[in-house]
């Protein structure tokens, strides 16, 4: 690794640039395209994707699902606001699930607390290091709670942006969810941002072209907003997150061959992985190569951290969005197309209008 600091994840940022809600259609957001040999730029639309894909190719998407994991709540008898995230399931207490959640100023709360939450009470019952362990309601499934009362988890830094967000919950439900989404018991509570920008008409149009499709899934969880605050990047603690690789997904990673040295992410190969977002990278370069057949649907984590210096096994070429300053993301797309790079692109993106973060454009990185 290549001792990347903190300062090295630092670049300007207009606060304009962050793009409070989507385009529609979702495909005709903006993409930078990186030709990193010739260190050549091109300014197209998501939309023309597949002219940048051949039938040898690979796509990987990450097709997790993004629940209605906000809490926007009072507290019951006092109303005292409370709001915050549902993380994950923790335990079965019973027919009783729970699930760890994080509460702002959860000093203020106390073990036995109810929480009003749209039609529904929830019980915090225990405290588990940062997180509460909070209670939903004796025989029904959790899930049913967050879709029924829950608020999507749309990212702080988008609701700062706005200037007001009532009345958007609908659209978000559907904004912030990509279309290949899977139902899963593997909830995230943030979207793989990449995906978002794919239509099925899109998705038609490269597959019509030839090129293999693959869906793999990463739970995405609170750690991916997390900033790194160390002086050195690899002292931060890096979040862990759950992940599975199903049947399907297995049998085509499996066939592809272990690389000699000095190949990853060269040409010259058969054909090329194109990953889709960071998750997808993050799962896919926490995998031996080969993939061993045992694999198929065997559920796992990752805590990677991918910085400059990183050898990618499996990524030849990445779809993602503009990332926060101080981020392990901007870190990772550094380490993919030389951080410096990646910043001066970020520079020219912002002259050229182009929208960041999660409802923001894209930029594909090629050879």
């Amino acid at each position: 690794m290549s001792g990347t600091r903190l300062s090295d994840l630092e670049y300007t940022l207009d606060a304009a640039c962050i793009a409070r809600h989507p385009v529609s259609p979702r495909d005709s957001a903006r993409m930078m395209v990186l030709h990193r040999k010739e260190d050549r730029v091109e300014h197209r639309f998501v939309r023309d994707l597949a002219e940048y894909l051949t039938p040898m190719d690979t796509l990987v998407l990450n097709r997790t699902r993004v629940v209605p994991a906000r809490i926007d709540g009072l507290r019951f008898g006092d109303s005292r606001v409370a709001d915050g995230l549902f993380i994950r399931a923790c335990a079965r207490r019973g027919d009783r699930e729970v699930w760890l959640a994080a509460l702002r100023y959860s000093k203020r709360f106390r073990v036995g607390d109810f929480i009003q939450l749209g039609v529904d009470r929830l019980e915090l019952l225990a405290r588990d290091g940062e997180y509460w362990e909070v209670g939903f309601a004796a025989g029904e499934p959790a899930l049913v709670v967050l879709n029924r009362s829950g608020r999507t988890p749309i990212p702080p830094y988008i609701r700062q942006a706005r200037c007001d967000d009532d009345g958007v919950e609908t659209t978000d439900r559907c904004d912030y969810q990509t279309v290949f989404a899977a139902e899963s018991d593997l909830a995230s509570i943030a979207a793989p941002t990449a995906g978002l920008h794919f239509t099925p008409q899109l998705l038609q149009c490269i597959a019509q072209k030839g090129v293999a499709r693959v869906e793999v899934e990463l739970e995405v969880g609170p750690g991916t907003f997390k900033p790194v605050e160390c002086a050195v990047i690899a002292d931060h603690p890096m979040h862990t997150e759950r992940f599975v690789i199903p049947p399907e997904a297995a049998e085509v990673l499996s066939r592809l061959p272990a690389r000699s040295a000095g190949e990853a992410g060269g040409a010259g190969k058969a054909g090329r992985l194109v990953a889709v977002g960071t998750t997808t990278v993050r799962l896919l370069e926490s995998m031996p190569r080969p993939l061993p057949p045992a694999t198929a649907g065997t559920r796992s984590q990752t805590s990677i951290l991918i910085e400059p210096g990183f050898q990618f096994q499996w990524t030849d070429a990445l779809m993602t969005n503009f990332h926060l300053p101080r981020s392990t993301l901007l870190a990772l797309v550094g380490a993919f197309a030389g951080l410096d790079r990646v910043k001066n692109l970020y520079g020219l993106a912002q002259r050229e209008g182009y929208r960041f973060f999660s409802f923001g454009d894209a930029m594909l990185i090629l050879e």
